[in-house]
């Protein structure tokens, strides 16, 4: 195994495979590198002397500017590289490709809940959703009541019942930015096809009201979604007493829901990462953006979000877009959150965290550049607003921050049924009611992870893998995942605390 890589012949920087000490002595594409000082395993080093101003080159692209001047040998970081200004060749459409589907006939497919509505469930949960923050005691109450060992045992083919409560609600605008997200979330969890029954419970004087939520969403009471205040029903106790009645009545209809043979077409996948290191761009990632090219090229759909994190490399989603007006809209969410973050005294160039920078990972551009990796190769056909319904089949783009637990709750409102979440550092997270498959990045954090991990993607650098067998990998994974087998953070019991609808606007 090399002790290094070089990503592209045109970068003037490597990454460190391993710990490399002072005067080691490294061919570099020819070039001759003596390692001056200590470079830690993922860190970057100069492979030609570098002037100050002089652009730091990774992944073919820049990633920032020279503090000062850097030798060959020498550690490249957030000491001694910096961000500015710089031009982007946007190049509208240049590489949107016809994806070369596979025929229908040898569409490859997987066993999901075909609902009533047409779409297609991987998992068969009853959530309980709440309106406010104030009903969300009553909700786990409620879930509490079907979640003690053997409550479900005459129930086998329902997967839960989970209550999804968050921290909004109320104390907010009854209209614009943050009211409409709140309620996109709403009318995609009430509707996803992974609830085989839904209850809706509120407070009764909160802003976002019930009957609001119903109205907005042209929803009604049946037997398998209901809605109620706990005002109107006389308080806490009969609120949770109405609400487990109201479960227990839907679990023999929820338990009659089976698995039959669908197409990958139905499969929705969302794409995230957290906790990113420099490997996440070189295996992890990639190899994930080949699982979605191969579900693209069967009929499918991948999510790809987070916007912050694609800032520095948007222009490479746009020279990728079906038509200009695709473009343009993903230009338009960066010009929002160039705002957004100005108007709240933040920077997107001050993107990467700490952990995200003990793993090599300079600046929010070179972290972009390996973040888009996830997106493939495919065309991008569309671009969404958080939380808006995904009808574009391929890639497609939803705005989103580049918070997991934020980002993969506009996901699945947007219709996802499965996640694919990378990680270097090693994150801990499950989402119910959709499965979430993890993929480490590098062997060390899967050794020491391993009842989290899904994947280990380290297997690329170890040279057990290429690219595209481990994409392959991944992708039949996605189909057993889709088809009931249970991911790591499932068996862990991940997934009740991570609904985390995004909060924009002022509470008063």
């Amino acid at each position: 195994m090399s002790k290094f890589i070089h990503l592209h012949q045109n970068d003037n920087v490597a990454i460190a495979v391993c710990d490399l000490a002072v005067e080691g002595l490294l061919d570099v594409g020819g070039r001759q590198v003596v390692i001056a000082e200590p470079i830690a395993e993922m860190h970057k080093f100069a492979v030609e002397p570098i002037k100050q101003g002089e652009a730091i080159i990774k992944y073919g692209q820049f990633i920032g500017y020279a503090a000062a001047d850097i030798d060959a040998g020498q550690h490249v970081h957030t000491h001694n590289c910096i961000v500015g200004d710089f031009a982007k060749d946007y190049g509208f459409c240049r590489h949107a490709e016809k994806t070369a589907y596979v025929p229908e006939a040898e569409q490859a497919h997987f066993q999901g809940y075909r609902r009533a509505n047409g779409k297609v469930g991987t998992r068969n949960y009853i959530g309980i959703l709440t309106t406010v923050n104030c009903s969300g005691t009553v909700a786990k109450q409620i879930a509490a009541s079907f979640s003690y060992p053997g409550a479900l045992d005459d129930y086998p083919n329902v997967d839960g019942v989970v209550a999804l409560t968050h921290e909004s609600g109320c104390g907010m605008r009854a209209e614009g930015e943050g009211y409409e997200i709140l309620q996109r979330t709403f009318e995609g969890y009430a509707a996803h096809a992974n609830f085989g029954g839904v209850l809706l419970v509120g407070l009764g004087c909160e802003t976002m009201q019930v009957d609001g939520v119903l109205a907005q969403a042209g929803l009604s009471q049946s037997e398998l979604f209901k809605a109620y205040n706990i005002q109107n029903v006389g308080g806490t106790r009969n609120a949770v007493e109405q609400g487990v009645e109201y479960v227990r009545a839907m679990l023999p209809k929820v338990n009659e829901a089976t698995r039959e043979s669908c197409p990958a077409s139905e499969m929705v996948l969302a794409v995230q990462c957290g906790g990113s290191d420099a490997m996440s761009g070189i295996t992890a990632n990639p190899a994930l953006g080949v699982a979605g090219d191969i579900l693209i090229r069967h009929g499918g759909t991948v999510i790809y979000s987070e916007t912050p994190e694609i800032y520095g490399a948007e222009h490479l989603l746009t020279q990728r877009s079906a038509t200009p007006e695709v473009a343009e809209q993903l230009l338009e969410r960066i010009r929002w959150w160039e705002e957004y973050t100005s108007t709240n005294g933040f920077e997107l160039n001050n993107n990467p965290s700490p952990g995200n920078k003990a793993g090599g990972l300079t600046t929010i551009l070179e972290k972009s550049l390996g973040a888009q990796a996830k997106s493939g190769s495919t065309t991008m056909t569309a671009v969404y607003q958080y939380a808006e319904p995904v009808v574009e089949k391929g890639l497609v783009f939803m705005d989103s921050p580049g918070f997991d637990p934020v980002s993969v709750t506009g996901q699945v409102a947007s219709g996802a049924n499965v996640v694919a979440f990378t990680t270097g550092r090693g994150s801990a997270f499950g989402y119910k009611p959709v499965p979430s498959v993890k993929l480490s990045s590098n062997t060390a954090v899967y050794r020491r992870m391993q009842d989290d991990i899904d994947i280990n993607c380290g297997a690329v650098t170890d040279g057990d893998e290429t690219l595209e067998t481990l994409g392959q990998k991944i992708f039949e994974q996605l189909l057993a995942i889709a088809s009931g087998e249970q991911t790591k953070s499932e068996e862990l019991g991940y997934g009740d605390a991570e609904f985390n609808p995004w909060k924009i606007g002022a509470v008063v």
